[in-house]
């Protein structure tokens, strides 16, 4: 069945008005600009902790790499994130890499270390990234180090080395969302985009939307 305004509208028509106008507002201020991957996160609470960071601030894609860690998000720390935020999973770092740069993405490697990198308030946000942490231990892996188009760190002036991995994300989702929100570049979703994501939000919501859709089909 071809997606279209009518067909959405349609379904949406089955929500309350407070569900509905909730709806378009969030997607009114999500982006595909920014993304953010974590690779072999092991501490499960970080994973959930990260996607919550993405629904608030806005980021629809989360990329998961699995090469070790396989895990399932904890619905309590993602307070329902896990609805709005997509889920992307690769089971190589590699793989999530290439993807990524072949979707246009510069990489960004988030590091505390590296006397070259780049200071979070002085980063580039004007172009289309994807923000990568790493493993709770060791950090990134050397594949993302050296694939990186950007490193990137947020200034730290105490005895602590480093952020746990769900705090550094909320930092710099924060600062890169909030001057992107405050430019003129383009970065809201296209009207095809939104209305692949109305479509699928209001499933998640509507237990019924398949008998729904179907009597949609048989009336039209």
């Amino acid at each position: 069945m071809k997606l279209t305004e009518e067909l959405v509208s349609y379904l949406e028509s089955f929500l309350t008005t407070r569900r509905k106008l909730k709806n378009h507002k969030v997607l009114d201020e999500r982006t595909y600009h920014f993304s953010v991957a974590i690779e072999d996160v092991y501490q499960l609470h970080n994973t959930s902790a990260v996607m919550r960071s993405c629904d608030i601030f806005g980021i629809q894609n989360l990329h998961v790499i699995e090469e070790r860690n396989v895990r399932t998000i904890d619905r309590e720390i993602a307070m329902g994130a896990q609805k709005w935020v997509d889920i992307n999973r690769h089971h190589t770092t590699r793989d999530c890499v290439n993807v990524l740069k072949n979707k246009g993405y510069q990489i960004v490697a988030t590091s505390p270390h590296g006397e070259n990198n780049v200071i979070l308030s002085e980063f580039d946000y004007t172009k289309k990234s994807v923000f990568f942490f790493g493993k709770e231990d060791t950090g990134l892996s050397d594949y993302v180090l050296e694939n990186s188009d950007v490193q990137l760190k947020i200034p730290m002036f105490g005895f602590t080395e480093s952020l746990n991995i769900s705090v550094s994300a909320s930092i710099i989702l924060q600062e890169v969302t909030r001057k992107l929100r405050e430019s003129n570049i383009n970065w809201k979703l296209t009207p095809q985009e939104l209305l692949q994501k109305r479509y699928e939000w209001v499933c998640k919501v509507l237990k019924s939307h398949e008998q729904i859709l179907a009597r949609y089909k048989e009336e039209n």
